[in-house]
């Protein structure tokens, strides 16, 4: 049976690509330029640091999932998603060769990859899923995956 934490994952993630397409529907762009387009309003800066600690940097990885280990500082992850905003609190986006593949509410989670070069980064942000100003990013971290 699965664990009840990734059960409700496919619902956040929709939750979370629901947000994407309305950012993107009212920015008149493309996913990709709303991810770099600033938000309506003015956004506040955030203390926070992102870190990727797993996967390591130049490592080469087999398999069809790679385990992905976050570290934060400044801030907190908060669960809830709101438009009352703090610059200490947000949640996290990892991103897979530039494309989104996950909201997460932690530090540790498993993504699905496939076979090549993956360049993974993080991104924390604010608790209505908008970036900070600037943007909170981690250091890309670049691997290899074989099948």
């Amino acid at each position: 049976m699965t664990p009840r934490r990734y059960r409700s994952m496919p619902l956040r993630l929709l939750a979370g690509c629901a947000i994407a397409l309305l950012v993107t529907a009212c920015t008149g762009g493309s996913p990709s330029q709303a991810a770099s387009s600033p938000t309506p309003g003015p956004r506040p800066a955030s203390p926070a640091q992102v870190e990727i600690v797993a996967p390591v940097a130049k490592s080469t990885l087999t398999g069809t999932s790679v385990h992905v280990v976050l570290k934060l500082a400044g801030a907190t992850i908060v669960s809830q998603t709101t438009t009352d905003i703090r610059p200490d609190q947000g949640h996290l986006h990892l991103y897979v060769n530039n494309l989104l593949v996950s909201m997460n509410y932690g530090l540790e989670q498993d993504i699905v990859v496939q076979p090549g070069t993956i360049d993974l980064k993080a991104e924390f942000v604010a608790a209505d899923h908008a970036p900070f100003n600037p943007r909170v990013w981690s250091p890309d971290v670049i691997f290899t995956v074989k099948s």
